[in-house]
């Protein structure tokens, strides 16, 4: 029998998804994911991950860089913001960093309970499909959207990872198939394929236009960032 693969399209629905026993693999392509990618692959220590600003912030005490977006853009007195291009810094390696976003770090606060939680991005595709074939039971992806809303990039993504594992994981139910079918009409051009997209328009209003790029880059890094205690995400 075949392990199954389902997709929550929004953190707004997780309550009809129980996550104990489960794989989960968290993904905000824009750009929170990619940016925890980027910098597991340059060296970064350790990232840890909060729901909420102030708790982020008061882990300065404690030796954090400190890592804030909020409607895209950096928080005012962070250190970092939510760009891939701030994590390959040299000076960053064997850091350890602090991180809130507008919605990749809530995703990843209500997968809390499952087995295990990865970090997903077109960055490290390749790697995330390998360590999911050999690793994974039942396996949930967790769009991380738009402030509860669902977005066109993360599903595109949920729906790579579907097409990718097709061979090894059965669809728990209809959500899986939208997003591999997505992903089928998209494949060949994801950055036209998401041009009207409505973060693609946020970001590009932001100036910010190379990061999209970026994110959209397939295979960049072979890391599989998870997610250990307390939220803590390592290489």
């Amino acid at each position: 029998m075949k392990r199954t693969i389902d997709v929550c399209l929004s953190p707004d629905l997780m309550h009809l998804y129980p996550v104990e026993g489960m794989t989960v693999v968290v993904v905000d392509i824009l750009r929170a994911t990619s940016c925890m990618t980027t910098a597991i692959a340059h060296g970064v220590k350790s990232i840890k991950t909060f729901a909420k600003l102030p708790e982020c912030l008061a882990c300065r005490e404690s030796g954090y860089l400190i890592a804030g977006e909020r409607d895209g853009k950096k928080v005012d007195g962070c250190d970092l913001g939510n760009s891939p291009f701030e994590y390959m810094n040299p000076a960053l390696r064997g850091k350890d960093i602090a991180f809130t976003t507008t919605n990749g770090t809530q995703a990843i606060s209500r997968s809390a309970g499952a087995a295990q939680i990865i970090i997903g991005s077109f960055l490290n595709l390749s790697a995330v499909v390998k360590y999911l074939e050999k690793t994974t039971p039942n396996l949930l992806i967790v769009c991380s959207g738009w402030k509860g809303k669902v977005n066109l990039e993360d599903t595109l993504f949920a729906g790579a990872l579907v097409e990718h594992l097709a061979d090894s994981f059965e669809h728990a139910c209809d959500a899986p198939a939208i997003a591999q079918r997505l992903y089928q009409a998209g494949r060949r051009d994801l950055k036209d394929f998401l041009k009207d997209s409505s973060h693609i328009k946020r970001l590009k209003r932001l100036n910010i236009e190379k990061d999209i790029d970026f994110c959209l880059t397939a295979d960049q890094y072979d890391v599989v960032p998870v997610i250990r205690e307390n939220a803590t995400i390592t290489g």
